[in-house]
């Protein structure tokens, strides 16, 4: 009979009766950092404001709700394991295959999917760092070796550190743009520089889950990129603009072969018929019209906030998501607190600074007076 190990304190239940757990499970989970998930705000009977998950402040439009309401009545079956429909649509969109088109719960499922597709245990997945929580938690839980390149002092990407960092090892480079929790974006030319430099046989993801919030003028023209790279896919989410964060649906876009290994990776049925239906509804002209709007109205406030920011002496990167990011360094801490204080549930990234969400005016009239008030008390 195999040995096993006497269970901690934490592995024993305070009922004498429970039995004892002696499961073993993988050794990689012990190093995963846990993905903390924004704050909800405390009910304590005052108005406050939940800025620390990028969510939408609109509720989904009518026809989009209508959409999964409806298909709630067909609750008891299956949805479309191929998702035929809407895989259809975004690939007229996109002017690719339907095979091309990857669904899953979020974008950060297509990740998951991508990692699981191409990356081995002890397999290097580089990123830059600080950028979204969720890719260390997603390599690691893999058995793949994270390679974080640290920003530059301008909190963007450091493309040419990222570069140097690609060794024969090194299955996936993701490259953030707008980046999570910075806001700072990639040019077509900086893209496309980096893209000379990496193996061909390495994947370059481009998570662009804040692109519809990037200035319309400059936004890099990924898909243009896409076609001349064939180790390129592009990420994109429903959970932002969209408004169906609680729905949980994404896509990649991606070259036939990595297509079909995604395809063969994710999980079946992940995608919802609700969650489907919303994000087909999504697509059509007239709501991609109110999108339009709404996201023309987000970004005159992230500009609004941002340059009432600069005038009171703030300097922060310049930010292309639907958030402004404080790097406070040792004070992050200290300020996320003052924000919760104040009406506002901010997040914060350890001693590296906070990100906020812009949101609906009234929340963002309240940053502005908060940002005031610490400066005065500085």
């Amino acid at each position: 009979m195999n040995e096993t190990s006497t269970p901690s304190q934490s592995d024993r239940s305070d009922s004498p009766s429970a039995p004892v757990e002696r499961i073993r499970t993988r050794a990689c989970l012990e190093a995963l950092p846990a993905y903390v998930a924004g704050k909800p705000p405390v009910d304590d009977g005052r108005r406050r404001y939940k800025v620390s998950s990028n969510e939408s402040p609109y509720a989904p439009i009518p026809a989009v709700l209508e959409a999964a309401t409806a298909a709630l009545t067909a609750a008891n079956r299956y949805p479309d394991m191929g998702v035929r429909a809407l895989r259809e649509a975004l690939a007229a969109r996109h002017d690719v295959t339907p095979e091309q088109i990857c669904v899953s719960t979020g974008s950060t499922a297509v990740i998951a999917d991508l990692v699981r597709a191409v990356v081995d245990p002890g397999d290097e997945v580089v990123y830059p760092w600080r950028s979204f929580e969720a890719y260390p938690i997603i390599v690691g839980a893999q058995g793949g070796t994270s390679i974080r390149v640290p920003l530059t002092a301008r909190h963007e990407h450091d493309l040419s550190a990222m570069a140097a960092a690609i060794t024969d090892r090194t299955r996936l480079v993701l490259l953030c743009t707008p980046n999570n929790p910075t806001g700072t974006a990639l040019s077509d030319e900086a893209i496309a520089g980096f893209l000379r430099q990496v193996p061909q046989d390495v994947v370059v993801a481009i998570d662009e889950a804040y692109r519809e919030f990037h200035e319309p003028a400059t936004v890099a023209d990924t898909t243009a990129l896409f076609r001349d790279h064939a180790n390129v896919i592009l990420l994109r989410t429903f959970s932002k603009l969209q408004g169906l964060a609680g729905l949980r649906i994404g896509y990649g876009i991606a070259h036939p072969r990595l297509a079909r290994a995604l395809t063969a990776v994710t999980i079946p049925f992940g995608a919802s018929a609700p969650a489907q239906a919303a994000a087909l509804a999504s697509l059509q002209p007239d709501v991609c019209e109110e999108l339009d709007r709404r996201a023309a109205a987000l970004r005159a406030e992230r500009d609004r906030v941002q340059d009432a920011l600069a005038a009171d002496g703030w300097d922060l990167p310049r930010s292309q998501g639907n958030f402004v990011f404080f790097p406070l360094g040792e004070h992050t801490g200290q300020f996320a607190a003052f924000c919760d204080e104040h009406g506002l549930v901010v997040r914060p990234y350890g001693t590296d600074g906070v990100r906020v969400t812009i949101a609906e005016p009234e929340a963002n009239d309240l940053l502005l007076e908060i940002c005031r008030q610490w400066r005065s008390q500085a």
